[in-house]
């Protein structure tokens, strides 16, 4: 597995793993644009110059942010010209997304105004075959919009709330057990397809 390494000095570069010695990683899901950043553009040294480069620089801070200094972006940790390489990629994606401490799920059609929890289903993200994978396999889930304004976070009186509260709006039925803190009390993100 090909992993980005976030380094102290705010850049990044490519690592590979053997299944046996994988590090904690995030991951990004997103709808891909019409030119994103590739594994050839982070070799050549051009992926600073490319409009989507932000993605790619965005999720390696937010994950420095949760103490982990290592992600995973299927444009450019993949080589798509490689055969081989990306049969092997696709058959292993939702292994990889499950193993993610975090994916970071980017809402290009959201902007940070449109904050409620129901105007996220507008995305077109929502509606691709690839992303699917990503919304179910991950432990954890953090909504953003274009902005990279986290989309989940309200205010409420007990830290646990920020969870309970969106129960109706996806149409989740589970107890609520308030000693838990707010890390568990999200339900995990397969339920949201219900």
């Amino acid at each position: 597995m090909r992993l980005l390494y976030y380094n102290s000095d705010g850049d990044f570069s490519l690592t590979e793993f053997f299944e046996s010695n994988i590090p904690k990683y995030a991951i990004l899901s997103h709808r891909w644009g019409a030119k994103e950043v590739t594994l050839a553009d982070l070799t050549d040294g051009t992926r600073k110059k490319m409009a989507c480069y932000g993605k790619v620089q965005f999720c390696g801070e937010q994950a420095l942010h949760n103490g982990l200094h290592y992600f995973w972006v299927d444009t450019c940790c993949i080589d798509k010209s490689n055969a081989v390489e990306l049969q092997e990629a696709i058959n292993s994606m939702f292994r990889w997304s499950q193993n993610a401490v975090k994916c970071y799920v980017y809402l290009s059609d959201i902007p940070k105004r449109k904050r409620e929890a129901s105007d996220r289903f507008s995305d077109k993200w929502f509606t691709r075959g690839w992303t699917l994978q990503e919304l179910i396999a991950p432990k954890s889930v953090v909504f953003f919009s274009k902005d990279w304004e986290q989309l989940e976070r309200r205010e409420t009186t007990r830290k646990e709330d920020q969870a309970y509260s969106l129960l109706g709006v996806f149409d989740v039925y589970m107890p609520l057990i308030y000693s838990e803190g707010e890390e568990h009390a999200w339900p995990h993100p397969r339920f949201l397809t219900l």
